[in-house]
């Protein structure tokens, strides 16, 4: 198995004062410190302790649950749409609910209902417990993330301005939501029960309940966790009213421009937004866990892969490629998300669609090929080099325990207290996920077929995406479940469907989403199952909030798209759009321009041969090869323990967010994982453990509630400061071409 910390981490510790002398008459009789999490940041952070007397489903937990639930997915698809879009963790409605929890157990009546009876029930059994908590954060967590099946609707209204209909995007959304329970269930045994399958995300909670509820004695001159936590927090939402409104440059400071302002050079190296991001960082919290998640939360053996595979796209292979003018690159900007012709310039895609919605190859022939900017193209390589990656590299460091497990489940030996402890409750049955597996691609086949005019994947298409889906979630979240980083099936997915039914944009995202997010959301279900199995909650109660969860997220998140898509008049149209206007979509772009490179016009026609990006299909190879190199210099080197340290599907996958997100996001979020993981977590241990997570949680929650009060107050009224603070990174001519002849808007020409 991979080493999830660092090589000089020798066994487990436990801090005494981590656990609160309320929790020690429940441990269990079987456990000790010997059993405890072989990986030192569980051991650190979650209780080896149980009290099964408290109840975990109430009306407390509903009530909250479900409010919370809605609230967390109206706003994330509502800043989804804005040019920073903001993601609103669950940790704000881990926090929002304390006092709603303890008011209601105070106000709420305590009459029992039918009592002596088999449905006997009270709406307020207690105090408001840790479990409820839990719980009603499993329900937040359905609606903390974006429901990426809504961008196929913003691909089909917003950008190729078809019809779709609102049933019609209701069905794909739940099947695509619901689907990956099938695939949850199926590896529930090798991804939540393993003591190595650990979900570093995880941490970031269990921390933070358990600053909310233990009791903790406060040491001379130290702050309790609670008290940190509301420090931390005070502060991020009053620092982020300047990022936030009043100083938006802070998101990133390219001083490089600022240096040179006239020229291209000095602007594609500094710029964070549009170029290489040389020495840009961003003093904004957005900036850094936007895209890759709070660095926080990454091991640093992980985020150390992604510094090297960042450094490897944007300082290795892009420049070499540009300035070597490797497919014309130097006539298109050097970093973007746009699709351009020949010379240069903007594609028309409305001009190459028939009106069947279909690719008019006569049309496509006068216009000519479409080209990428280099970063793009390259980005697209190193995803194709990712997928053979994560199967070769799963193979060769776990296979063997892959095998074991699949050969006799979960033996004893296998087991830490946290899985003993979970023994005594009921497991949810094998047969419950697989109902709801079956059902789906039963409802998904009859949903493709019969709205094909609108859809227009075929029943085959559906359970090929589904096989896909079932074939890599397992690689991918031994992946996730040991770095925190998710390599995606998106690439690979679009560029099967596009050889093999080439031509139909709307069934290649659909074939997309099908196998993409049924996998994800199987991953997002899984690490739900182990802050459950963290926090001892009853397996039946967390699936049954996360299938509820999940529903009511699906609902919410399409009925606010669509809202947004009918009332923002020329929503995601940058040219239409009036200056400043936040409604950009950055993300739905990118799901725009990939519907039209493996869908519309088909890979065959780009990375085939009839394209001129032939050669990237190299990177295939290149992906299977790397990580048998470090497995033979595992196996040549055993003593070199961070040679297996070095994850190939981390390291190649770690620009898979790039475009949209860009270099600034990465600069910023490096160098405060090597501040937290390495500098922190070696130097300062026990402050490491008693406030990294609770640091992370305290400034998700501050931005978010004060980008809430932001957009309420002054973004409704369209209150705007037009002033030097509001300029992007100062970084005009990063998106200039360098090629001799070529004119584009805003640029002088290259002599």
């Amino acid at each position: 198995m991979i080493s999830n910390t660092d090589h000089e981490i020798t066994k487990p510790l436990i801090n005494n004062d981590q656990i609160s002398s309320s929790d020690t008459s429940h441990v269990s009789d079987d456990d000790d410190n010997g059993d405890n999490s072989p990986v030192e940041q569980v051991a650190l952070t979650v209780p080896i302790t149980d009290d099964s007397t408290l109840t975990a489903v109430t009306f407390r937990t509903w009530t909250l649950g479900a409010l919370a639930c809605i609230l967390l997915s109206f706003l994330n698809q509502f800043f989804w749409y804005r040019k920073e879009p903001l993601s609103i963790t669950s940790i704000s409605a881990q926090i929002a609910v304390v006092p709603l929890g303890h008011l209601m157990a105070s106000l709420i009546t305590d009459k029992v209902f039918f009592r002596g009876k088999k449905f006997e029930f009270s709406l307020n059994p207690g105090p408001f417990n840790v479990k409820e908590h839990v719980l009603i954060t499993i329900f937040a967590n359905s609606g903390a993330g974006n429901v990426y099946a809504i961008h196929v609707v913003s691909a089909v209204k917003v950008f190729y301005k078809k019809e779709v209909g609102f049933f019609v995007a209701l069905l794909v959304v739940i099947t695509t939501q619901v689907l990956g329970f099938g695939w949850a269930g199926v590896f529930r045994r090798y991804l939540v029960e393993p003591a190595t399958m650990w979900w570093p995300h995880n941490l970031v909670q269990v921390s933070l309940f358990r600053a909310l509820h233990e009791k903790e004695k406060r040491n001379k001159g130290r702050l309790t966790r609670n008290q940190f936590f509301i420090v931390a927090f005070i502060c991020s939402f009053a620092y982020y009213v300047f990022p936030g409104y009043l100083l938006p440059k802070l998101s990133s400071l390219s001083w490089i421009c600022w240096l040179f302002p006239a020229s291209i050079l000095a602007h594609q190296l500094g710029s964070g937004l549009h170029g290489l991001g040389i020495g840009a960082f961003g003093f904004d919290w957005a900036t850094v866990s936007s895209y890759l998640g709070s660095p926080l939360a990454s091991p640093w053996f992980a985020t150390a892969n992604v510094a090297a595979g960042f450094f490897l796209i944007m300082y290795v292979i892009t420049p070499i490629s540009y300035w070597l003018d490797i497919y014309k690159a130097k006539s298109f900007p050097i970093f973007s998300d746009g699709l351009f012709t020949s010379s240069g310039q903007r594609y028309n895609i409305s001009a190459i669609v028939d009106p069947k919605f279909h690719i008019d190859i006569d049309a496509y022939q006068r216009q000519g090929p479409l080209y990428l900017s280099t970063n793009f193209a390259m980005v697209y390589g190193l995803n194709f080099a990712c997928m053979t990656a994560t199967i070769v590299h799963v193979f060769l460091f776990h296979g063997r325990d892959i095998w074991q497990l699949s050969k006799s489940a979960l033996q004893d030996k296998k087991m830490d207290v946290h899985t003993k402890l979970m023994r005594k409750y009921k497991e949810v049955p094998e047969w419950w996920f697989l109902c709801i597996l079956v059902l789906n691609i039963a409802a998904t086949v009859f949903t493709c077929e019969y709205y094909n005019d609108q859809l227009q994947l075929p029943w085959w298409g559906v359970l090929l995406a589904c096989a896909l889906a079932l074939f890599f979630t397992l690689p991918i979240g031994i992946i996730t479940a040991t770095t925190n980083q998710t390599p995606g099936l998106n690439v690979i997915t679009e560029y099967i469907i596009g050889y093999l039914y080439p031509g139909y944009p709307v069934a290649n995202i659909c074939f997309k989403v099908y196998g993409y997010i049924s996998m994800k959301q199987a991953l997002t279900f899984l690490q739900d199952f182990k802050l459950g199995h963290y926090m001892k909650i009853p397996p039946r109660a967390m699936f049954t909030a996360q299938v509820v969860g999940t529903v009511i997220s699906a609902l919410v998140h399409l009925v606010t798209a669509w809202w947004l898509m009918e009332t923002v008049p020329n929503i995601c149209d940058r040219e239409l759009l009036p200056p400043g206007s936040p409604w950009t979509c950055p993300g739905d772009h990118v799901f725009y321009d990939a519907s039209v490179i493996w869908g519309l016009i088909g890979p065959r026609r780009i990375f085939g041969d009839l394209g001129h990006y032939s050669a990237i299909n190299w990177f295939f190879l290149a992906g299977a090869i790397a990580p048998l190199l470090i497995w033979l210099a595992h196996k040549t080197f055993p003593n070199k323990h961070w040679i297996k340290l070095i994850s190939m599907p981390v390291l190649l996958g770690a620009t898979l967010q790039m475009l949209p997100a860009t270099a600034v996001n990465f600069t910023t979020w490096i160098l405060t994982g090597f501040a937290s993981g390495f500098i922190a977590y070696r130097y300062y241990r026990d402050l490491w453990s008693r406030h990294n997570y609770v640091l992370s949680g305290a400034l998700d929650a501050g931005l978010a509630f004060m980008a809430v009060l932001l957009y309420l107050c002054l973004g409704k009224q369209h209150v705007i400061l037009d002033w030097w603070g509001n300029d992007s990174d100062g970084c005009s001519l990063a998106s200039c071409p360098t090629a001799p002849g070529v004119i584009v808007r805003g640029c002088l020409p290259v002599i």
